[in-house]
């Protein structure tokens, strides 16, 4: 027990964030957030994408839109009804379905014409008053949550699929001509208006009953973040500065990358292993796919070097992912005074039997030093975000107020993530600036946020009777 406590203490240590390490992680991402403007590839580690979203939505769209939503597994689509300020959101319908594994290795033309298959389907369901005119097109926000280059807020070629897609065709390619090739090919009246991501979804759905709302995060398998830029701050930039002034910028910030991130051992073996050794790495300290097994890690060498679990080393507890965020936030937030839950989790994902109460008091406090770090580390990215859009500080005679839009499954199910969250951005910007700043929970950025980017991007904005 003593060895294994010493383990314990070795990666608090390590783990530590304290408020000045966080205000250098905070500056250090400052300094890329700036290169990454300047000029492409000008940061190596943010890619600070220009979205083309320079409209976001006001609350005043009114009318039918639609969204497709396809970044996993999954397609979906949704139509949204829009009422303008007095109704908000009155209807929101959708419907999903999956998509046949034989479709993600096949070709772009198969991938896309049972995608507007699909969304003819869902579209014949509309309600008779809501079908356009002679000579008006649907219009569709299409959330496609892979690394494209966008070239205009309705054009984007992918620069390489993830996750278990691998369609060789479709990479250099335009995705939304490719939709647009199959939706005329079965005579689907509807045009693409927005392409966009989760992140700058979030951001929308927020924004549109919010104007406040100038940051968009999302903490769930992964992380990224997407901000509201004034156009003149961004030197790449070399077109029209948009009317509003302002330029909805993707950060990209999983990718970054700091000597002041607090990073282990467990966390360079589990970086090696991983399917991208090198990238990503602050999503692999902060982010939902990774902290359950930064936890696994540290047990499978407390079992190795300090028999923690008895002689011999319980074989599952050797398997990569085995543990989910969501099974370490069940244990980390067990209120039971003999930890029931913990005793009761060890034993369905390890095969674990008979620990003691101390022990699960260390698997509890192992969660706890995981999920800290993360949330801090969070923070500290937020107030990064903040510094650069100068609302880190109270100005005299200014009565502004900005406000962090959230999503994602960590964010929404772990507690213990949330609340750490909040209170270090509290510490991290001060007891003044923080009555200016306010978290809220924006949900599904990636279906009603994509379908408000369609309103508020619509070629009808203006006409009567939309």
């Amino acid at each position: 027990m003593e060895k294994a406590l010493s383990i314990v203490k070795e990666l608090k240590e390590q783990c530590e964030t304290p408020l000045g390490k966080l205000r250098e992680v905070a500056d250090a991402m400052n300094v890329e957030m700036h290169a990454g403007l300047h000029s492409e590839g000008a940061s190596p580690m943010l890619k600070m994408l220009i979205t083309y979203v320079q409209n976001l939505p006001t609350g005043d769209e009114k009318g039918l839109f639609y969204a497709l939503d396809l970044g996993g597994t999954n397609i979906r689509s949704l139509r949204v009804h829009l009422g303008g300020k007095e109704k908000s959101i009155v209807r929101i319908e959708s419907e999903k379905v999956s998509i046949p594994p034989h479709l993600m290795t096949s070709s772009s033309n198969e991938l896309f014409d049972f995608i507007a298959a699909f969304l003819a389907k869902f579209v014949s369901s509309e309600p008779e008053q809501f079908h356009p005119p002679p000579g008006r097109q649907r219009e569709l926000g299409f959330t496609f949550s892979f690394p494209v280059t966008q070239t205009s807020i309705v054009s984007g070629t992918l620069i390489k699929w993830t996750k278990s897609f691998k369609i060789e065709d479709l990479v250099g390619e335009d995705v939304v001509r490719e939709l647009t090739k199959s939706m005329e090919k079965i005579g689907l009246n509807m045009r693409v208006a927005a392409l966009v991501n989760d992140t700058v979804g979030t951001l929308a759905r927020a924004r549109f009953s919010n104007r406040d709302v100038i940051v968009g995060v999302i903490f769930g398998t992964g992380t990224n973040a997407a901000y509201v830029e004034h156009a003149h701050a961004i030197p790449k930039w070399n077109s029209l500065v948009p009317e509003s002034g302002e330029m909805v910028i993707n950060t990209e910030w999983g990718d970054f990358c700091s000597p002041h991130l607090p990073l282990t051992e467990i966390d360079q073996a589990l970086d090696a292993e991983s399917i991208n050794p090198g990238e990503q790495i602050f999503e692999k300290v902060i982010s939902g796919m990774y902290l359950g097994d930064i936890v696994r890690r540290a047990l499978l060498k407390m079992a190795e070097e300090a028999n923690f679990f008895g002689d011999t080393v319980p074989p599952k507890l050797a398997i990569p992912f085995i543990l989910k965020a969501y099974e370490m936030a069940a244990m980390n937030h067990d209120s039971s005074s003999d930890l029931k839950v913990v005793e009761n989790r060890l034993r369905d994902i390890f095969e674990i039997h008979n620990t003691s109460l101390i022990a699960r008091k260390i698997v509890v406090e192992l969660c706890n030093i995981v999920v800290i770090r993360a949330a801090r580390l969070a923070a500290a990215g937020i107030f990064g975000l903040l510094k650069k859009t100068g609302r880190d500080i109270v100005k005299a005679g200014e009565q502004q107020r900005s406000v962090i839009a959230l999503d994602g499954g960590l964010f929404e199910q772990y507690l213990k993530f949330r609340t750490c969250l909040e209170s270090t951005l509290k510490e991290l910007v001060g007891i003044e600036a923080a009555e200016t700043i306010a978290i809220e929970h924006s949900q599904d950025g990636s279906g009603i946020g994509a379908a408000l980017l369609a309103a508020s991007h619509s070629q009808y904005l203006g006409v009567e009777d939309h």
